[in-house]
């Protein structure tokens, strides 16, 4: 479903065009769940900035809203990314949610402290059978996935993150409350994309809402697993300014 009604977007043949395709190999994604109400967070933030412009490493920052209530609303945390850790515990068949938590390629990954871009390259041995194609295409306001066909596979899904980044806040409240935080690869949009069958190519469109939350140069979109966690092929759309 689109986010925003076609009135509201920018007209098309007039809007400068960009695209991004996917390499031989998927990259790796590193799934970020943090909040800025959260005093333990702050340094897995800070490590994935150092991901910042790795080939092959796809980052993630999910800010969650279950730390809120401590007295910090985080401005970047939703119903939608609180309920994909949700939805990632549930298919990992975890206890509990906790933050921060750091989901590598679909798994539970505890041991992210010290790692470098090498190391964690290293981490997970990517043994895909099948990898889609995909192609990402940005004109104006609206941005187009393109999946190819794949055998070996009954059903893919997806989704969109729209990617923000250098974002600072000053908190005054909560476990972090006079400290200065700083987030990359900040999730401000997430939509889930219900599955197809893998075995025809498939076109997805995005309609990005207005808002400056939404006018960032940076658009990804996973290929999934159906259960939306095991990802399988993925990629980020920079957009020039």
């Amino acid at each position: 479903m689109a986010l925003a009604a076609g009135l509201l977007l920018a007209p098309l043949a007039q809007a400068a065009v960009c695209e991004a395709t996917s390499g031989a190999k998927p990259p790796m994604v590193v799934e970020l769940y943090t909040s800025e109400g959260c005093s333990s967070c702050p340094p897995a933030d800070l490590w994935l900035s150092t991901l910042n412009d790795q080939p092959g490493i796809l980052p993630l920052a999910f800010h969650v809203n279950y730390w809120n209530h401590l007295g910090w609303q985080d401005r970047f945390a939703t119903p939608a990314t609180t309920q994909r850790q949700h939805q990632v515990r549930a298919v990992q068949k975890g206890k509990y949610v906790y933050t921060p938590q750091v989901v590598l390629n679909g798994q539970d990954h505890r041991g992210w402290r010290g790692e470098t871009p090498a190391t964690l390259l290293m981490a997970v041995q990517t043994n895909q059978a099948s990898t889609p194609s995909l192609k990402l295409v940005r004109e104006g306001r609206r941005v187009t996935a393109a999946v190819g066909a794949i055998g070996g596979a009954s059903t893919l899904a997806g989704y969109w993150a729209v990617l923000q980044d250098g974002l600072v806040s000053q908190v005054t409240r909560g476990e972090n409350a006079g400290e200065t935080l700083t987030h990359d690869h900040v999730v401000s949009l997430y939509q889930p994309v219900s599955a197809w069958t893998a075995s025809e190519p498939r076109r997805l469109q995005l309609d990005l809402p207005e808002g400056p939350q939404f006018d960032a140069l940076r658009v990804a979109f996973v290929v999934t697993r159906p259960g939306l966690v095991q990802p399988v092929q993925g990629v980020v759309l920079q957009c020039p300014a």
